[in-house]
């Protein structure tokens, strides 16, 4: 098989997708452990060093297996970008984990597809067809009506509901970012130095508010460190071989693993509304990734004949 071929095999997008699920796995773990650490009496911001500290440390293989070659860059100060959107991102989403209803959080933030898929046409330039921007926006509805739009009246003015919009805004450029840096950068070179500039950044914040964690706090941060090391080495590994504004979506997964584990956890119900919401998630996940199949065996068979034309 040519090169040519290969570059766009359905094996591509696959294995993408595969990465891209696991990160968001990893992700809803550590979401409940960050839940956890403040109900054992941590601050967000607290819980937030944590994360990027513990991260550090569960990241520090990557910089033994590579060797100090893992830090030579020509795009730091991409990198310093990239984490100081990804620090607001951070502390706007722990913020609103802790302070609003799990659901009610993660339902916020599947507004982060639509964010990144503009800003993936317009700096990417990344191509996004109608029957994708469709699903995208689909999965949005769904988000609303687990969210029961149509019940908040005034409260569309309490400042969580804003800072957790606020968080998905920052997710999507951060994102964004990921797809830049992973251009030329290795996945490994972007986890760690994020959480080799982040923890430093994070750090005046959370001194702010501490207290010293309790056991069970300490073994909440663990955790929420390592959920989020190995999820973001998926996670920019994944954008290295797939579109941002196509993988983004799969991000919808995440709400089951949360409204399960909000009820268990929390005693968080969630009503008929997030069943149906969750349902009309889940269609438009479904249809993208079988319209991504399609195109994807298009693709190779295009390329294919036209490698075996006579004439050619």
């Amino acid at each position: 098989m040519s090169n040519a071929v290969a570059a766009v095999s359905p094996k591509s997008p696959l294995h993408a997708s595969g990465l891209m699920l696991l990160s968001v796995l990893l992700f809803s773990g550590m979401n409940i452990c960050i839940r956890l650490a403040a109900e054992a009496g941590l601050d967000s911001m607290q819980v937030a060093f944590f994360r990027n500290f513990f991260g550090l440390l569960f990241a520090l293989p990557l910089l033994y297996q590579h060797g100090l070659i893992l830090l030579k860059t020509e795009r730091f100060g991409m990198y310093v970008f990239r984490c100081v959107i990804g620090l607001c991102a951070m502390q706007t989403g722990f913020w609103a984990l802790v302070h609003l209803p799990m659901s009610q959080a993660i339902a916020i933030s599947y507004t982060t597809p639509l964010f990144v898929t503009v800003g993936a046409v317009w700096f990417l330039g990344e191509t996004v067809r109608a029957r994708r921007w469709s699903a995208v926006f689909v999965g949005f509805l769904g988000a609303l009506v687990i969210l029961k739009v149509w019940t908040f009246g005034a409260s569309w003015l309490n400042s969580g509901v804003w800072i957790a919009l606020l968080s998905a805004i920052f997710s999507a450029a951060a994102a964004i970012n990921i797809k830049f840096l992973s251009r030329t950068e290795k996945a490994e070179a972007v986890v760690f130095y994020m959480v080799l500039i982040m923890t430093p950044l994070s750090l005046p914040m959370a001194l702010s508010v501490w207290e010293n964690p309790s056991p069970s706090a300490w073994l909440w941060v663990t955790l929420t460190g390592a959920f989020g090391t190995a999820a973001h080495i998926a996670l920019t590994r994944a954008y290295q071989l797939g579109d941002v504004s196509t993988l983004t979506p799969i991000n919808f997964v995440q709400l089951p693993v949360i409204a399960l584990a909000a009820w268990m956890l929390f005693g968080e119900s969630p009503d008929r509304f997030a069943v149906i919401g969750a349902i009309i998630v889940f269609s438009s996940v479904i249809y993208i990734a079988h319209r991504e199949a399609v195109l994807g065996k298009k693709s190779v068979a295009a390329i294919t004949d036209e490698k075996i034309r006579p004439d050619s």
